[in-house]
């Protein structure tokens, strides 16, 4: 663990995984940020970290890269399966309510919505 200058410590186990002591902030979260090679001080403002708490999971990450990875990695795999089972789980729901007529007396805004629908397909 990295320690901060008060002597507590700055990155802990949760039942989330390596945390930032005193958040709810993974050093997975900001493993997304670290991986798309943002600046520290952008990491810690979309974060709303202070530049201490930004730097303790900096250097942990720095300190213990192969440790962080492999767990970033599974968190990462992990959530593409739980995104991969709902979308598969819901397939079929959204194709039935796509598959429904309008409400009456909505007709007119539907053709609008298909119209608009049909100008944006055309531009891409």
């Amino acid at each position: 663990m990295a320690p901060v200058s008060n002597g507590q410590t700055a990155i802990i186990r949760t039942e989330w995984g390596l945390t930032i002591a005193g958040t709810r902030i993974t050093l997975y979260d900001v493993m997304d940020y670290v991986t798309a090679q943002y600046p520290p001080k952008f990491i810690g403002d979309v974060l709303n970290l202070t530049r201490e708490q930004v730097n303790a999971a900096l250097s942990y990450i720095k300190e213990n890269r192969t440790e962080v990875e492999a767990e970033y990695q599974t968190v990462l795999r992990e959530a593409e399966e739980i995104r991969q089972y709902w979308e598969d789980r819901n397939r079929e729901h959204f194709a039935r309510i796509a598959a429904m007529p309008p409400k009456p007396g909505r007709e007119s805004l539907w053709a609008k919505l298909h119209e608009q629908k049909a100008r944006h397909a055309g531009k891409a």
